[in-house]
This record gives structure tokens, C-alpha cells and sequence, in this order.
């Protein structure tokens, strides 16, 4: 009887630790930030480019066939004209997505938002690019359009990506 006590204690203290704000640092500490509370650190990549991926978890039937998710990606970048290249590149990805639908695009501050579909649903994309010393800095927030979880749950996902962004400015 202790074994499945000390796996359910290990297990609880496992999802503990995932559910509290994590402070990132990339780019051999250039760039910092910290997620918001809940926000679970699904992948990370080392090199050229780094890329971190959270999954923003959705409490709702909807997470079974949709992940809500935010990425950060920093590339080394020499100059401006490099930096345009990146978001030129980046951009040119997005526009092939299925379905894709531009609901903003570019300003001073390199943001861009648009509507496309995966597996068959509709999701949203915000991407905020960024040039600061030497490395040009992506912010991709995806969700999906409609989650049984609500108002609340989007705006909630919307506001952790803008606290990101407000980071990494």
C-alpha cells in the first residue's frame, strides 16, 4: 500500500509543479519572460533558432481536438534588412495555412493576426515579431475560434499572450 501512495504524492506533486509561472530565458539569456500561471511547457528546441511551445490548457471538451498554445522563437539576425527577411519568411508561411484569413497585418509594431483552419476547426493566430540585439523574436499565440470554455478561458489565453508580448518588447 505505500507504492500507490508515493506514486499518487509524486503524481500530485508533478502537476503542482506544472501549473505555476515559469521564468524562460533564451537566447543565452538575452531574452526573458514568465508564463502565466497554468501554462504547461510542452516543447523546447536549443540552436538556431530556439523555440519554446506552452500549451495554454483548456478546460473544456474542446482541448480533446484542439490545442490552444503559445511559442516563442528567437533567431540570431545580424541586421534590420535580416530581421524583415525573418518576419518576410514567417509571414509567407502563415498566408499557405488552410483557410487562412487576415484580420490584421504589420503597423510599427510587427503585429499580425489572422484566422485559419487545423484538423478541420477554426483557430485563431496573433504573431508579434520583435528586432533586439541581434535576434529577431517571434510571438505566436494560436487558439482555437470557439472553445466550450468561454469568453473567460479566450480572454484570459489573449491576456497571458499580451503579458508575454509586453515582455518581450
Amino acid at each position: 500500500m505505500i507504492f500507490p501512495r508515493t506514486v499518487l504524492i509524486a503524481s500530485a506533486m508533478l502537476l503542482a509543479a506544472s501549473v505555476h509561472a515559469a521564468d524562460v530565458s533564451m537566447a543565452n539569456g538575452q531574452v526573458h519572460f514568465t508564463t502565466p500561471n497554468g501554462w504547461l511547457d510542452i516543447m523546447e528546441t536549443e540552436g538556431d533558432p530556439e523555440a519554446r511551445v506552452f500549451q495554454v490548457p483548456d478546460p473544456s471538451p474542446t482541448a480533446q481536438s484542439s490545442l490552444a498554445r503559445v511559442t516563442v522563437t528567437v533567431k540570431q539576425t545580424a541586421d534590420i534588412p535580416a530581421f524583415q527577411q525573418y518576419v518576410g519568411e514567417a509571414t509567407a508561411k502563415a498566408t499557405a495555412l488552410p483557410g487562412y484569413t487576415a484580420t490584421a497585418h504589420g503597423g510599427a509594431n510587427n503585429t499580425y493576426t489572422y484566422t485559419a483552419q487545423e484538423a478541420g476547426a477554426q483557430f485563431n493566430y496573433s504573431e508579434r515579431y520583435w528586432y533586439k540585439g541581434n535576434h529577431s523574436i517571434q510571438l505566436r499565440c494560436v487558439r482555437p475560434q470557439q472553445s466550450q470554455a468561454g469568453a473567460t478561458w479566450a480572454a484570459a489565453f489573449d491576456k497571458g499572450c499580451d503579458a508575454i508580448a509586453a515582455q518581450l518588447k
